[in-house]
C-alpha cells in the first residue's frame, strides 16, 4: 500500500499552482477590457466609437478562439501530458502579454489577442488535471476552488485593469506578463505530472 500522506504537500502547491492559473487565465481576458478601447483609439486614430465597436470584435474573436482551443489543449494535455501543455499555456500567456504591451498597430494587437486566446484556454487542462490528482471524494471541494480562482478573476480583473489604466493603459499588459511569468516559473519547480 502507498502511503499518500507523503505526496500531500506536492499535491497542495500543484493545486495552488492550478487555482493561479485560472486566475491568472482570467484576467488575460479581464484585465484589459477597460483600457482595451482606449489603446484601440490611440493606436488607430479612431473617434470612441469605432473603438469600442473594435474593442467589441476584439472580444468575440478572443471567445472564439478560447472555444475552439480549449478542447485542442485538453485533447494534447491527454496525449503530451497536463504538466507540458499548462507551462506551454503559462510561458505563452507571459510572452503574449508583452508582445501586446509593445504592439503599436491594431493588427499587431490583434494578433496579440488571438494568441492570448489560445494560450489562455487551458481551462480544460487545468480540469483534467484535477480530475487526475485529487481522489474522487475531495474532487468538488477542489472543483469548487477553481471555480472561486475563476469568480475573484472575473470580478478583479476589470477594476485592477481600470486602475493599472489610469496610470499607463499599457501598464495591464506588463503586469499580466509579469504574473504569467511568476507562474510558469512557479509551475515549473512544483508541478508534478498527474
Amino acid at each position: 500500500m502507498i502511503d499518500q500522506s507523503r505526496f500531500q504537500p506536492a499535491r497542495r502547491a500543484a493545486l495552488i499552482f492550478i487555482f493561479f492559473t485560472v486566475l491568472i487565465d482570467i484576467l488575460a481576458f479581464g484585465l484589459i477590457i477597460p483600457v482595451l478601447p482606449h489603446l484601440i483609439k490611440n493606436i488607430g486614430n479612431y473617434d470612441f466609437g469605432q473603438a469600442a465597436m473594435m474593442s467589441g470584435w476584439f472580444s468575440v474573436a478572443f471567445s472564439v478562439i478560447q472555444f475552439v482551443f480549449a478542447p485542442l489543449l485538453g485533447a494534447l494535455s491527454d496525449r503530451y501530458g497536463r504538466r507540458r501543455v499548462i507551462l506551454i499555456s503559462c510561458f505563452g500567456l507571459a510572452v503574449d502579454f508583452t508582445f501586446m504591451a509593445l504592439a503599436t498597430t491594431i493588427p499587431m494587437f490583434f494578433i496579440g489577442r488571438v494568441i492570448s486566446a489560445m494560450t489562455s484556454a487551458s481551462f480544460s487542462t487545468a480540469n483534467a488535471y484535477i480530475a487526475d490528482v485529487t481522489p474522487p471524494e475531495k474532487r468538488a471541494a477542489a472543483y469548487g476552488k477553481l471555480g472561486m480562482a475563476f469568480g475573484i478573476g472575473f470580478v478583479l480583473a476589470p477594476a485592477i485593469g481600470g486602475l493599472l489604466g489610469d496610470v499607463s493603459p499599457r501598464l495591464p499588459f506588463w503586469i499580466a506578463a509579469g504574473l504569467s511569468l511568476a507562474n510558469f516559473c512557479y509551475g515549473y519547480f512544483v508541478l508534478p505530472e498527474s
